[in-house]
């Protein structure tokens, strides 16, 4: 018997998230004689057999599965965001990925995909990202929605419910949710979990049952602050619904863009956790600090810091010069904002503060900086110590 011939029928081993980072999406390129993947800009491809071509629309159109055979049209389908969506899907563990033009776009398409199966109600736990707040409680696209405690999910859900929506660590107070008891608590109804600031570096929502990931892939996936984009992971069933939403209303994922947040990948599981050991450290000093009141970290790490302050945060944010004043997340560098006025600023003033955004609340996403230098801008920033305001201090910061 040929040892090498019974080697290579057999299953591969399961692989290392970090190897899977690097390699996934890229598995042909060896076969096709490239190293790096290629960018595929075209906006329509050739085809010499129309009657073919509309039998591949009209299954489409039926199914929703990915045409077989060469591209048709960019709204279609995409090489190139198509090796992104399968990366993704490894990563996270799902059979599928759909990538979208934006985040916001990414959650428009699983409202649209429900609202066509008759299902308009949502239940969602704050606090959510504010403009995913804002989509629901406005009611846009015909969508209701129902704001729950986690305990409350089950006796919310009515016939017409057809979504869940949570996010765990939450923007911005990084609260955290037992995301496998809230999935035994929906039922069928399908879970989403916003996974923008954990990435599946940290946690894979699917294997706590969760049937939809959601990710702002301009944030951590793409990590560079140079590339916006949003992405569905979950099972091929519901990435049918999603892609035919999505060629229905063109909000595609520009092939570059694609491109870039592949290449992000690669090196996301570095990133995360290089950003996760500055931020415990950054916590931890903030927490004994007597300029801040409160500070927030999850358990589960990452590179997400809320911290409340005693001052005035404004005068912090107008304070800093290393750290960059910004909306946004994820990226090699710092940025800091208010989220009162800024991120969360659309969602109503009383729901914002009873979800814990309070007024004095700020959020810092570390980046790649050395933690020194970075306390020396925060510790500038901070001001003058004050001898007040220690009262009734509470810190919920993981140990580093």
């Amino acid at each position: 018997m040929d040892f090498r011939l019974d080697a290579m029928d057999a299953a591969p081993a399961p692989r290392a998230l970090a190897t899977e980072a690097v390699h996934a999406g890229r598995e042909d390129l060896a076969g096709l004689g490239l190293h790096a993947p290629p960018l595929d800009l075209s906006t329509t491809y050739p085809s010499y057999d129309s009657r073919g071509e509309a039998a591949r629309i009209d299954a489409f159109a039926a199914e929703g599965a990915e045409p077989d055979g060469p591209p048709v049209y960019a709204r279609l389908g995409n090489p190139t965001v198509s090796r992104f969506e399968k990366a993704l899907a490894t990563l996270e563990g799902t059979e599928s990925a759909v990538a979208f033009a934006s985040g916001m776009a990414a959650l428009t398409a699983v409202l649209l995909a429900r609202l066509g199966d008759g299902l308009r109600h949502v239940v969602a736990v704050r606090p959510l990202y504010g403009c995913s707040d804002h989509l629901l409680t406005a009611g846009a696209l015909g969508s209701e929605v129902t704001w729950v405690d986690p305990a409350g999910i089950a006796d919310a859900i009515r016939p017409e419910t057809g979504l869940i929506m949570i996010e765990s660590p939450a923007n911005p107070t990084l609260a955290e949710l037992d995301v496998r008891a809230i999935a035994h608590s929906c039922g069928s109804v399908p879970l989403l979990v916003d996974n923008t600031f954990a990435t599946p570096v940290l946690q894979r929502p699917v294997e706590s049952g969760a049937r939809l990931v959601l990710h702002s892939a301009t944030k951590y996936l793409g990590g560079h602050g140079d590339v916006l984009g949003g992405v569905v992971a979950c099972d091929e069933a519901f990435a049918r619904k999603l892609r035919q939403v999505r060629f229905a209303t063109g909000g595609v994922l520009h092939p570059f863009a694609g491109y870039l947040l592949l290449r992000g990948l690669a090196t996301l599981p570095v990133r995360v956790k290089a950003a996760s050991a500055t931020a415990a450290q950054l916590a931890e000093r903030l927490a004994a600090d007597p300029r801040v009141s409160r500070v927030h970290y999850p358990r589960i790490g990452g590179g997400m810091v809320a911290f409340e302050v005693t001052g005035e945060p404004h005068e912090l944010i107008a304070a800093v010069r290393l750290i960059t004043p910004a909306v946004s997340l994820g990226s090699v560098d710092t940025l800091i904002q208010h989220p009162a006025s800024i991120s969360h600023r659309i969602v109503d003033a009383g729901d914002r503060r009873s979800a814990g955004v309070s007024d004095k609340l700020l959020r810092l996403s570390v980046g790649l900086e050395d933690v020194e230098d970075l306390w020396q801008d925060l510790d500038q920033a901070l001001g003058p110590v004050r001898t007040s305001g220690r009262e009734g201090r509470t810190t919920a910061v993981a140990e580093a």
